[in-house]
Order: C-alpha cells, then structure tokens, then sequence
C-alpha cells in the first residue's frame, strides 16, 4: 500500500496468463527461445511428460510467458510443429516447378533432402517422436499434415481422387522416412539417397498421377 492507501502497481492483480510489467525477457527472441525450448522438451520427454513448467523452465522464462505467448500445452505443440514442419510444407511448389511427368522424382527429392538436411531433420524427428506416442499430439500433426501440406498437393494435380493420390504419395514417402531416419532399419537407413529417388520416384509417380 502506498501512503495514501491506494494499491501499488507492483501489486496491483493481474489477468490470468499474462506476465507483469516487472517481468523482463519479453518479444520475439524470447517467443523463439520458448519455441526451441519446447521442441527440446518434447522430443526429450514425449508430449505426456512434458509440462509449460518445465517449458517454461529449460527456456529460463516464467510460465505465465508461455501461456501468454501459446496458450495451452496443446497450442505450444501445434507453434512447435508449425515451425519444425515449416521446410516440408513447401513440398507443393516441388510440384509447379515442371511438367506432371516428372512430379514423382522433384517430389521425392524434396521430401528426403529435408531429411536429409541435419538442421531440418533434428525438429522433424522431435516432433514426429511425440506424434507417434500421444493421440493429442498426433492430432495435432495429422491436422498440419493435412491442411498444410496434402490438402495443397491435392489441388495442384487438377486429376480424379486427388486428395487419394496425394495421401498414397505421401504415405510412400513418409513410411520410408520413418524406416530410414526414426527406426533406422538397415538396409535402409545406410542406403545411398540416390539409389532410393530412382526406386521410389516411379512409385511416387505412380500414386500421383496413374491410371
């Protein structure tokens, strides 16, 4: 209280979520730190053991920031998905760049150059990690997969069942990466990348734009 009876402004309440004027540490590098530090947090912990506390925490920020910048631990999963997938989703440009004739292999070459890329694969295999475990999690990724990225294959092919076509090319190419960079099953995982767009090109093809 100050002299004349009137609450403080250190002390005065504040809404649910929203970090005090006190509280330091707040903008766009520190939505950032809050981001990798739940992609970490995720792919360390799984989606179930991970908590904004303890978000909050390896990001070295008060919990209220996170929910002030998120919202739930649900909404903190869908930002660091977005961001971690963000590479992928430019997987349909792949399709505007040539003829329909040659979809399967510039498909196929994008998909796995971004695995292939350490700096896109590490968040990738954080996040379909914690995909696989929770049913949350995974509606989360199949909702992104989804409206991101199928849905925008299937209106660029401008053919019968495309949103079919899109989900067997897809599967083609995200089953394979799940066998060579998450399980890691040899021979595949050891498998020169080149030797694999010349055998699952035509199979990619196939799927886009067979009979």
């Amino acid at each position: 209280m100050t002299a004349t009876g009137t609450p403080s402004e250190a002390t005065a309440p504040r809404r649910r979520g929203r970090p005090s004027r006190t509280q330091t540490g707040t903008g766009p590098a520190t939505r950032d730190q809050i981001l990798r530090a739940a992609r970490e947090e995720f792919s360390e912990r799984g989606y179930e053991k991970t908590s904004v506390r303890g978000i909050a925490k390896a990001a070295g920020v008060d919990s209220a920031l996170v929910h002030h910048y998120f919202g739930t631990k649900e909404q903190v999963f869908e930002a660091a998905v977005t961001v971690a997938f963000a590479p992928a989703l430019e997987a349909p440009a792949a399709i505007d760049e040539g003829p329909l004739d040659g979809v399967g292999e510039r498909l196929t070459r994008f998909v796995l150059g971004v695995w292939e890329n350490p700096a896109t694969r590490a968040p990738l295999l954080a996040i379909v990690r914690s995909a696989v475990n929770n049913e949350t999690a995974a509606a989360v990724f199949r909702r992104l997969i989804s409206t991101q990225l199928l849905g925008r294959i299937a209106g660029r092919l401008d053919l019968p069942d495309a949103e079919l076509r899109a989900e067997l090319a897809a599967a083609q190419l995200v089953g394979v990466a799940m066998l060579r960079y998450v399980i890691q099953v040899e021979p595949l995982a050891s498998a020169d990348v080149e030797q694999l767009v010349a055998r699952l090109a035509p199979v990619v093809q196939g799927h886009l734009t067979g009979a």
